[in-house]
């Protein structure tokens, strides 16, 4: 089939969709294999599509979904990469695809299943005798890749009726995957990162059954070499079908030299999925080496020239048939340069070499699929242009490969040490900024917490609105609908309603006997200006009747100033027409985050502030203090910056100060009387230090609504003290309130509301 009709259409060629499958051994601190089991909080290995085992229990597999841009695939395999670091307690992920310090090989804790399951590990087992347990713990990555339904759509037009659109699919995929298979040796050369195995490291022979060193020559990709993971013998097919090829690869099982089709190593793997009724789905390319100078294990580099070399492999010309001949040229190129492509000035030898060199080889290679892909304007493509030029400088400067820092660093460090400082690294780069889902930082931290405990435990998710963060939840049998992460059906209509309305909220903890500032609401300004007579002198809360974070809220502790009152009402008004004035209650204040009658976090929260520095204006040490990773702005980070708004100049000013005020050396000033995290504040956990009987008013509170999930605001004097009738009140309650604040607090522990929620939802 002839693809000149994409010279017409030529977006087709770079959609698709993209996918990876990566595994990592779990290790120890001093870098030794983990002999745990398989964490129990991924669940079922065999139920959870995200996260599983491979060959061992201690091979974590991470699985993402299809999606539409190699930059998401790699910002989901990271989050997935953060999940488990997050999950395995002091155990690292190993960043090698070569193992780490092993056990004695019976001691290799094989992956384990229960029942219908059963199976799964006797195979194990099974390749285990026969390739020995330390090659099965070699890991790498998987990438997926497919053309768009789009791509197929206009193939089957173009086809006039000479084709199916299954046979399309079968010819398109096939040519790809002799031609990728005839020119991968490119792709180890560049991207091969496995140069130095430990010392002492030895697999078993494929030959002999007896234990050799996995060394050779200059090697850049041990992995991928004979000694690394591969079938006992070389088998070549027929690749001109897909019929001859499957029924080639079931002889092998019938014959015994496979147990079964999935014990095939080639490089590239067809796969149909049943949705495709036996046409050829996407193609697994399966020559990727965990690179260790990421911390998701690949570049964005390899993945662009692996579709670059996918669409050259479509285009390509096939002058010669794909035979048995020229599988074991394929191989043996393949071969050569995974074991001396360290060596920048060596060649291929003779009987397979068209250049002086084995970069000129290459340079000859890229320059092909530069002319060859021009037309079809893959290089209009900003970012593949891009990609390109990164290729041909690695072809004219290989010591750039990363394959050789990756040499270059065990050298100089030693293989645990270099790889053990890396994972260390990149554990810690989790725990610093874990609370990301990468790729999706558009959506309020509270829903990227949700969805990476979804992932954890095997749940999917769709996002329906990304403005309104509405997702749907699901499984095979259970699904939910979410909006902002707390906006569940756990609570009706009418109770958020009522968390809503201030003065209905109070009047409801009233009547069930809790505490709560009694005040007075008014509909206009002048009414509320009218007030200003009764509470003059006294601690004053200013705020609209019905909003929530924070939002509008003043508090003015003197409340001597007309002009201030006057400025205040205005800033309440603002955000509804109806303003609250209440007394202000002495204390500090909690949040106690409720859920089905149990408080699960509770935090301090510090008002927005500032340290002076005896130097520096107010305004320049809100600057300052906002430049910290953890402060963003929307909720999507776990602190929120500091405004510089008429809330906090109005503040300011009943201090004495604005934000042109110089701070005495360590003194404190704040910003805000409000401590809300969303307007600038400082989060500290008090969960394990609260006395017991403030939990029960908050239980009672969250009862008294009728609501499932809320964040119940409390002031109290002492939280060593008990509750009695003048030492607390209930100031707010919440309908929607945030988790990520109790999930990675300023101060204290991770209270994991995230999964707490899930498994409330059922899953």
């Amino acid at each position: 089939m002839e693809f000149n009709w994409l010279l017409e259409n030529k977006g087709l060629l770079l959609n698709g969709l993209f996918g990876l499958e990566k595994e990592n051994v779990r290790v120890t601190p001093t870098g030794k294999l983990a002999l745990t089991p398989h964490p129990a909080c991924f669940g079922d290995k065999t139920a959870n599509p995200f996260i599983t085992t491979d060959f061992s229990e201690s091979q974590i597999e991470m699985i993402t979904p299809p999606l539409p841009s190699i930059p998401a695939a790699c910002d989901f395999i990271e989050t997935l990469h953060d999940i488990v670091t997050e999950s395995i307690g002091d155990e690292l992920l190993w960043p090698q695809s070569l193992p780490p310090t092993l056990p004695n090989s019976e001691e290799i804790p094989v992956a384990q299943y229960e029942n219908a399951d059963q199976e799964l590990e006797e195979y194990r087992h099974h390749i285990g005798r026969i390739y020995g347990k330390e090659r099965q713990l070699i890991s790498g990555i998987h990438f997926n890749v497919s053309f768009s339904e789009a791509f197929f759509d206009e193939a089957v037009k173009q086809a006039k009726g000479a084709h199916t659109r299954a046979e399309i699919k079968e010819l398109v995929y096939l040519k790809v995957m002799r031609n990728w298979m005839k020119h991968r040796w490119l792709y180890v050369w560049l991207f091969g990162e496995t140069p130095i195995a430990k010392r002492g490291f030895q697999v078993q022979s494929l030959t002999t059954g007896e234990a050799q060193p996995m060394c050779c020559g200059a090697s850049m990709s041990l992995r991928t070499s004979p000694l690394g993971y591969r079938n006992r013998e070389a088998f070549f097919f027929d690749f001109s079908s897909l019929a001859t090829y499957l029924s080639e690869v079931d002889a092998l099982v019938e014959a015994g030299k496979l147990v079964a089709t999935k014990e095939l190593y080639l490089p590239i793997r067809i796969k149909c999925l049943p949705k495709d009724k036996g046409a050829p789905s996407y193609l697994e390319f399966r020559l990727i080496d965990l690179n260790p100078l990421e911390k998701n294990g690949i570049s964005t580099h390899a993945l662009y020239f692996v579709h670059m070399l996918m669409i050259y492999s479509l285009l390509e010309t096939e002058t010669a048939p794909f035979d048995a001949e020229a599988q074991l040229c394929a191989n043996r190129r393949q071969d050569y340069i995974s074991c001396f492509g360290r060596r920048a000035s060596d060649s291929f030898p003779a009987d397979l070499a068209t250049q002086p060199t084995v970069a000129a080889e290459a340079e000859a290679l890229i320059l092909k699929m530069q002319s060859l892909l021009r037309p079809y304007g893959i290089w209009d493509n900003a970012i593949y242009q891009t990609e390109w030029n990164h290729l041909h400088t690695l072809v004219q400067t290989p010591e750039k490969r990363a394959g050789i820092a990756v040499f270059d660093g065990i050298t100089a460090e030693g293989y645990i040490p270099f790889h053990l400082n890396l994972a260390k690294q990149y554990k810690q780069e989790t725990l610093n900024e874990g609370y990301r889902f990468h790729g999706l930082e558009q959506l309020e931290l509270s829903t990227q917490l949700l969805l990476k405990a979804a992932l954890c435990r095997g749940v999917n998710f769709e996002l329906l609105d990304t403005a309104e963060n509405f997702v749907r939840l699901y499984t095979n049998s259970h699904e939910e609908y979410v909006v902002q992460a707390t906006k569940t059906r756990l609570d009706n209509y009418v109770t958020i309603l009522m968390m809503e309305n201030k003065v209905v909220t109070k009047q409801l903890l009233h009547r069930a006997g809790i505490r709560v500032p009694l005040g007075n609401e008014y509909d206009t300004y002048e009414e509320a200006l009218a007030a200003f007579d009764r509470y003059k002198g006294k601690a004053t809360v200013i705020k609209p009747k019905s909003t929530n974070f924070g939002i509008g809220i003043s508090i003015l502790k003197e409340n001597n100033s007309q002009a201030d009152f006057e400025t205040a009402l205005e800033i309440a008004l603002t955000h509804d027409r109806t303003v609250m004035l209440e007394p202000f209650i002495e204390g500090k204040e909690y949040r106690f985050w409720v859920l089905n009658d149990r408080v699960e976090g509770i935090l301090h929260r510090v008002p927005a502030n500032v340290t002076g520095d005896g130097k520096s204006a107010i305004s320049d040490l809100i600057v300052r203090k906002n430049e910290d990773p953890l402060r963003g702005v929307g909720y999507r980070t776990p602190l929120e910056k500091i405004k510089q708004g008429r809330e906090e100049a109005l503040f300011l000013k009943q201090q004495g100060y604005d934000f042109d005020t110089v701070v005495p050396l360590n003194e404190i000033v704040y910003l805000r009387e409000n401590s809300n995290i969303s307007t600038g504040g400082d989060s500290i956990d008090f969960t394990d230090t609260m006395h017991p009987s403030y939990n029960i008013l908050a239980q009672q509170a969250a009862q008294a609504m009728g609501a499932a999930i809320t964040g119940v605001d409390m002031m109290i004097s002492d939280i060593s003290q008990p509750a009695n009738d003048h030492n607390y009140a209930i100031i707010e309650m919440n309908f929607n309130p945030a988790i990520h604040i109790h999930c990675y607090p300023y101060k204290g522990k991770n209270r994991k509301l995230n999964y707490k929620l899930i498994e409330a939802l059922g899953f």
